[in-house]
């Protein structure tokens, strides 16, 4: 296990992150409390560092398990949860990213964990209602109290997360020094905006749902019946026919390397941009073959077969600036001459 710097933060964070919604069986899947702590613990010994769970994740479950886990030794640990989501349905105000609930979030987040402080609390989910100025606010005077560390944000447009920056920056405020999107070889959209904005303003970059719920696996390529169905309720990553297509240029990868479909999709993922990994497992071996990842390379014909199988439109103005013609204009014909940051 290496270690990379999370954004401006300075906190060293392992390579790969331990992802939790598994911890906990009250969604009617998931691993049980002995089975989470046996992951947790080889993540541990594998010199992970960097564990990632959410509020709501298994109706608190999660953060109560990964609490009891870590309190052993608490401050090795880089411990990130997640508010927005509605805990208690019905109620108007218990979900959302508004100042209530980031306040009644929060502080049950640290009860349920066991700790005194959060070294990332993520914004969850952009919920079109609350201020960015407000959100800005609400966790800088967290992090003046002692309560959380570092801001982070996950699941929101890039010009709102950007707009949150700046006001931070003008305001002295504490900024996201973190963002969490979906990634993968199936969801590669992130490269519009999103993963552009991170790298330019110095934000650290997460990954949730690196295996496209699984499909990357190769176990439901042919899924028929109940696999189908399992994947269909997963309700993140379609079995349509160009999805199936990158499951296939993984699975041909793999073949020749000698390597699981799981960890050349995941290799992939880490390799790119500078992107952290969310890993998650029902299970040890499921842990143990995801940690394996980092003990190769893919070579540079076998990046670039991944990259044309699973390649995107990135739409306007990318395309359109992207032009040769659009270039000249711009550069008079020199643009093969100029030394690009």
């Amino acid at each position: 296990m290496r270690y990379k710097l999370l954004g401006k933060s300075g906190l060293r964070v392992s390579e790969l992150c331990l992802g939790t919604m598994t911890f906990g069986e009250e969604w009617g899947w998931g691993s049980s409390a002995d089975q989470s702590r046996a992951i947790f613990d080889a993540f541990a010994e594998a010199g992970g560092n960097f564990v990632d769970t959410a509020d709501f994740y298994t109706g608190g479950s999660s953060e109560k398990l990964l609490g009891q886990f870590a309190a052993e030794d608490r401050e090795r640990f880089v411990i990130a949860t997640k508010f927005t989501s509605n805990m208690r349905p019905g109620d108007p105000n218990a979900g959302g990213n508004h100042r209530k609930n980031f306040t009644q979030a929060l502080d049950a987040s640290l009860k349920r964990l066991k700790t005194d402080y959060i070294d990332l609390y993520l914004l969850h989910a952009w919920d079109f209602t609350t201020p960015i100025d407000q959100v800005m606010r609400a966790f800088d005077d967290a992090v003046r109290a002692g309560k959380i560390l570092h801001p982070g944000i996950s699941d929101t447009p890039a010009w709102i997360a950007s707009r949150g920056l700046t006001i931070a920056e003008l305001r002295g405020w504490a900024p996201f020094v973190s963002l969490q999107v979906e990634y993968s070889l199936i969801e590669r959209t992130a490269e519009r905006d999103l993963i552009p904005m991170a790298l330019g303003l110095g934000v650290g970059l997460t990954a949730w749902s690196p295996l496209a719920s699984g499909l990357l696996t190769g176990k439901y390529s042919a899924a028929s019946g109940n696999e189908k169905r399992r994947l269909d309720q997963a309700g993140f990553v379609e079995q349509s026919q160009r999805n199936l297509a990158i499951a296939a240029a993984v699975q041909k990868v793999a073949a020749e390397i000698g390597r699981s479909p799981a960890q050349v999709a995941l290799n992939w993922v880490r390799s790119r941009h500078g992107v952290i990994p969310i890993v998650g497992a029902r299970k040890i071996e499921q842990l143990k073959d995801n940690l394996a990842c980092l003990e190769f390379s893919l070579t540079g014909s076998h990046q670039d077969f991944l990259d044309n199988a699973s390649r995107i439109d990135l739409g306007f103005p990318h395309e359109f600036l992207a032009r040769e013609s659009i270039r000249n204009v711009i550069f008079g014909g020199t643009f093969d001459q100029i030394e690009l940051r």
